[in-house]
């Protein structure tokens, strides 16, 4: 997780919310992002779909079989969506987001039956630290 909240400190210092997520297998990271929604003036740019396609390239492929995905935030239904056409693995995330998130909130995406892959979840990785990150940049904006 600490190369996740790397990625998701670095995007609150630019201005973005601080999420940060990391795609790893056997070990070795294949990609690391933080938010860059502003930044790329783009809406699909949340740090899990940027690490998702980084992954995807250096790999050569659409699938990340044996991947596994750390990422500090609940992931959102866009977010659920590419990790399950991915194939990835596992999900671990920190702190659980009841408005937006779409794993174990909103439309609990993997528990669907029209769900393609449904990795194994793990939630509430540091989640103090990660619910921090995201309080103190938002009252910081308040």
């Amino acid at each position: 997780m600490d190369p996740a909240f790397d990625a998701a400190r670095a995007a609150a210092e630019r201005g973005e919310v601080p999420v940060g997520a990391v795609v790893v297998r056997d070990g070795e990271v294949l990609a690391a992002a933080g938010n860059r929604t502003l930044e790329d003036a783009d809406p699909t740019a949340h740090a899990e779909m940027l690490a998702i396609r980084e992954a995807c390239r250096r790999l050569g492929s659409e699938r990340l079989v044996g991947c596994d995905l750390y990422v500090t935030l609940e992931p959102c239904a866009m977010c659920a969506a590419a990790i399950s056409f991915a194939r990835i693995r596992r999900v671990y995330f920190g702190a659980s987001d009841p408005k937006g998130g779409a794993v174990e909130h909103g439309p609990r995406f993997f528990a669907q039956p029209t769900c393609h892959h449904a990795p194994e979840v793990y939630g509430g990785i540091r989640e103090s630290e990660a619910a921090e990150l995201l309080r103190s940049f938002f009252s910081a904006r308040r």
